[in-house]
Order: structure tokens, then C-alpha cells, then sequence
């Protein structure tokens, strides 16, 4: 397919699902109501079996669908063009590997995001990813900062790291800020995807970054010395885990951390009211993300402190300057900031 056919495609896709986050959602809002609904069961009994929730669903897993792998979609566009995709990789590939490395079966038994065979299978996964997380968040305005850099923002307000630890960083989206705005701090970046850590090499190598090392790694058993960082930091990883392989996450930042040391996570925790969790449970099913129900019922400030942390904190964090927080008006993501600090002693 040529570009243009492709690009109108997703736009048009990307159009719907602005569509379905504004106009639906409210509609499915304003139909639901407050009244009666104290728990989950309460409003899927009232609007589970109405033809706009039924049509509203629908809308949400074919968009993806359409997105990654329809006509158009993202898949097939990258594939027709592996080879030379492929090449640009050619010599970003040793440290980016450890043929020794088992990858966890929660993480290789469900397509998550609906992206066909997983972000870790094929060797264009990382392409296909990184272009499909350009519209995660149809609300933000191309204008605006991205969620990313917004919450490096939110970090670099309280100080400067000089050894970051970044935990799942896919294909570096989530690292970029760091190393360039911290030329003079040392960051090291693990995935279990190896497509996304080559692309995310290559990006940092044609940006000649030199304070950045891309690697292949579980993050909840790293090779890294004790007190090896000041900063363990991940964006959108808690919640595409089982809650047990969380708990070992946590363990795991809390060994590699220096004493007096931040753990700060980027992640869909906060759910005010009982609509906005249906709706967010809904979507953890269409969308493939079989660990987001149990993430979102964890006690995450009472887990936290039970690894050791200390002043740990749970918070609402807005990522993008057209999001009211305390309003109805879209649907969106329940951004939440994670944190805790490593006792000194």
C-alpha cells in the first residue's frame, strides 16, 4: 500500500476514536447516570445489555483492530517494507540480546493491545509499536508535550538523578527525556522485547546520545548491583503485569536502589467512581490486557510500604493540558504516578 492511502487510513481511524472518547463516552455517561451504582455489578447491570454500551464496546475493539491489523493497518504497512526496515537494525544488536533470557509466559500468551504476536515476536515489532503509540492518547494536541516528557517534568522538579534505571522502555519513548536532558547522568534502559530495544538503540544512536545502554532484561531479576541507582522508573509496565510478577518488580527496584533513592512509576491506577471503572475494566478486555483489572484493585500505597519504601504516594497525574482531572467530559486513561523512596538507613 502506498503512503498516502495508509496515512489517510489511520487518520480516519484516529478521527473515530476521537469520536468514540468524546461523543459516545459522554452519551454512555449521561444514559448511566449516578444513581444506584455503588459498585462495578451495579452499572453493568444497568447499561451491559443497552445497544450504546453494546455499540460503544464494539467501536472500541474494532478501532484497534482496524489499527494494527486491518487492510490498512499498521501491520501489513510495516511488513511490506521489512527488508529495508530491518536494515536500518543491522548492527544494533549486542547488547541488545541475551540468547539465555526466558521470556515470561504472561508476557508471550496474549497479544497484548491486540498487536498481532505481541510486541516481542517479529523482528518490525518495535516500528510497528512505536507508530501505533503516536495515538494512544487521541486528546492531546499535536502541539502539546508529550505524556512522557510531561512526566520527566514532574521528576526533574524535585532533583537530578545521576543514575536512572529505566524499567520496561519498550522502544525508548520513555527514555528519550531522560538522556537528553540529563547528558551528564547515567541511563540504563531494559525491555524483554528485543525488536523495540534495537529500534530504541538506534534512535539513541542517531540522536549520539552517549549516556545510554539499551539491554534485554527482566526487570524483576536484573544483573545490577545493590544500590546500583537514585532513580527506578517505568511508564505503563505495572499494569501488563500479574500482581505477583508486580510484587517481584517492586522487590527488585527496592534492591537496586541506593539508600535514600526514588522509585517513581507512570501507570492507569486511579479510578474515582465506579462508571470510570466498568468502563476502564471494559477496556482491559477489548483491548487484551488481561493483568489491568487486577493492577487497578491492588492496594498499591500499602504494597508499596510492604517492600520497604518509605513515604510512598499514589497520585492523579494529568497528561495533557486539555484533561480536566475532576471532569466527565472524555474518556481517558487513569494516569497515576506511583512513588516511594528508599530509607537512607
Amino acid at each position: 500500500m502506498n503512503d498516502r492511502a495508509f496515512t489517510a487510513a489511520q487518520d480516519f481511524l484516529l478521527s473515530a476514536k476521537t469520536y468514540w472518547s468524546t461523543t459516545m463516552y459522554r452519551a454512555l455517561r449521561d444514559s448511566h447516570g449516578e444513581e444506584g451504582s455503588q459498585t462495578v455489578a451495579d452499572v453493568a447491570q444497568a447499561i451491559e445489555d443497552s445497544t450504546l454500551y453494546q455499540v460503544y464496546a464494539w467501536y472500541e475493539r474494532h478501532l484497534q483492530r482496524m489499527k494494527y491489523a486491518g487492510r490498512y493497518g499498521l501491520v501489513p504497512y510495516h511488513n511490506e517494507r521489512r527488508i529495508d526496515l530491518l536494515s536500518e537494525l543491522d548492527s544494533e544488536d549486542s547488547e541488545c540480546t541475551q540468547e539465555s533470557l526466558t521470556l515470561p509466559a504472561y508476557y508471550t500468551v496474549v497479544d497484548i493491545h491486540q498487536h498481532p504476536g505481541g510486541v516481542w515476536s517479529d523482528g518490525i515489532a518495535g516500528f510497528v509499536y512505536e507508530r501505533g503509540a503516536r495515538t494512544t492518547t487521541p486528546l492531546a494536541g499535536a502541539a502539546e508535550k508529550d505524556v512522557h516528557e510531561r512526566f520527566t517534568d514532574l521528576i526533574l522538579e524535585e532533583w537530578k538523578p545521576a543514575n536512572i534505571l529505566d524499567m520496561g522502555c519498550g522502544f525508548g519513548k520513555s527514555t528519550q527525556p531522560f538522556v537528553r536532558r540529563l547528558p551528564d547522568s547515567t541511563v540504563e534502559a531494559i525491555d524483554l522485547s528485543v525488536p523495540c530495544l534495537r529500534l530504541a538503540s538506534y534512535a539513541a544512536r542517531e540522536a549520539q546520545a552517549s549516556n545510554v545502554r539499551f539491554r534485554q532484561m527482566d526487570a524483576c531479576r536484573t544483573d545490577y548491583e545493590a544500590g546500583s541507582f537514585d532513580l527506578v522508573t517505568s511508564t505503563m509496565v505495572l499494569h501488563e503485569m500479574p500482581p505477583k510478577t508486580i510484587e517481584d518488580l517492586l522487590d527488585e527496584a527496592f534492591r537496586v536502589l541506593t539508600p535514600g533513592g526514588r522509585m517513581i512509576h507512570l501507570d492507569f491506577y486511579c479510578l474515582p467512581d465506579v462508571f470510570r471503572r466498568f468502563i476502564h475494566y471494559g477496556h482491559a478486555r477489548r483491548n487484551n490486557e488481561p493483568y489491568m483489572q487486577p493492577f487497578a484493585e491492588l492496594q498499591l500505597s500499602s504494597l508499596v510500604s510492604s517492600k520497604g519504601f518509605v513515604d510512598a504516594q499514589v497520585a492523579p497525574f494529568q497528561e495533557s493540558d486539555r484533561v480536566d482531572l475532576d471532569g466527565n467530559e472524555a474518556w481517558r486513561f487513569p494516569w497515576t504516578v506511583i512513588s516511594a523512596t528508599k530509607p537512607k538507613t
